[in-house]
């Protein structure tokens, strides 16, 4: 790789844009051989632009219209590296998409008395079929799989999948009447999921903060979830991360049919502000 970026000064830059490829950023060329600028989602929402520089060290620089600036000093290939997790989007490759789909079968299966273990297989072709369906027919800025593994750089010691959960575009009106009129769309997430071994070791915080790099990216001000009202450690762990609960399901549609009761949580990026 070093030897590639002295013999053509453009490789960096050529492998930065790849990278914002890959997460669904859309680039518009520039004036300029030397540098792109890049147009994040469908509209330039937040003021919020990132540059390609030609750089070696896959700095990207985050302009906002009022005049600060910051630094996202890290490789695109991973959104979040902390806690000893990284996470990145899932790799679309049958082992990796059977992993992921595992995850959040053991960790969503409701245990049954009689017959679990086929039931659980079961749910899990039930979980596998539908990332596959999400993952072909969703454009890459519309949905995205993310998954943490550990942040160990040990080429011999095999990445394991402990952390997986769903990013995707949505446009529903029970959630934008909570939003600003101007508000067109916003990201929802679902199916956070993580390995039962290595639960309580803030994996799921930095997945929801590669959320939140991920709303950046797409140029997105808000993301929502749901969670039930009566899973206090979920609601913390979303509290804690910056969402808050703005309206709950309506009696009518959780008790008296035996479903629980969920809570609409709503968080604004801070880079929106």
């Amino acid at each position: 790789m070093a030897h590639l970026l002295a013999s053509n000064p453009n490789a960096s830059q050529k492998l930065i844009c790849s990278n914002l490829e890959y997460y669904g950023v859309r680039s518009r060329r520039g004036s300029r051989t030397t540098s792109a600028c890049y147009r994040v989602g469908r509209k330039r929402r937040c003021g919020l632009v990132l540059q390609c520089s030609s750089t070696t060290d896959q700095d990207v620089s985050l302009q906002i219209e009022n005049g600060s600036s910051g630094k996202l000093k890290q490789q695109f290939e991973y959104l979040v590296c902390e806690y000893g997790w990284k996470v990145r989007r899932l790799f679309e490759n049958a082992d990796e998409i059977k992993k992921a789909s595992q995850v959040q079968a053991e960790a969503f299966h409701v245990p049954v008395s009689l017959f679990n273990d086929l039931f659980f297989q079961f749910f899990q072709a039930e979980v596998l079929s539908g990332l596959l369906y999400k993952l072909k027919n969703s454009p890459p800025n519309r949905y995205a799989c993310l998954v943490a593994e550990t942040a160990i750089d040990d080429p011999d010691s095999a990445k394991q999948l402990v952390g997986v959960i769903d990013v995707t575009v949505l446009r529903d009106q029970n959630v934008l009447q909570h939003l600003p009129p101007e508000a067109e769309e916003y990201l929802y997430i679902s199916g956070i999921a993580v390995s039962k071994t290595f639960r309580r070791r803030k994996i799921a915080t930095a997945l929801l903060k590669a959320c939140d790099m991920l709303s950046i990216l797409w140029g997105f001000e808000f993301l929502a979830l749901r969670a039930y009202e009566e899973d206090l450690g979920a609601r913390k762990l979303y509290t804690n991360a910056g969402y808050q609960v703005v309206s709950r399901d309506p009696p009518w549609t959780s008790n008296w049919i035996g479903r629980k009761c969920r809570v609409l949580m709503i968080k604004r990026t801070s880079f929106s502000k």
